[in-house]
């Protein structure tokens, strides 16, 4: 489910969907707009539909990896 496996592909698992959510945190983001932005990026590039569930674990599993924080509800890339 995190790491792409024989029944998951890479752009089904968390890590691969959280590999796309990055680089649409250019600037910081409502998660909202974070969620259409990436449906509006997975639906050009005709990757398979990701539900919100899967987005929002991917979204934890970026916390937990810290690369992201939330402030006032707003999103942003975590700096190193």
């Amino acid at each position: 489910m995190i790491l792409p496996t024989k029944r998951i592909t890479e752009d089904r698992s968390l890590l691969g969907i959280g590999s796309d959510i990055l680089p649409l945190l250019d600037e910081p983001k409502t998660v909202s707009r974070l969620w259409a932005e990436f449906q509006k990026r997975r639906c050009n590039i005709a990757l398979s539909i990701i539900t919100y569930d899967w987005f929002v674990m991917a979204l934890d599993l970026l916390f937990m990896l810290d690369a992201v924080s939330m402030e006032r509800g707003i999103l942003r890339r975590t700096e190193i």
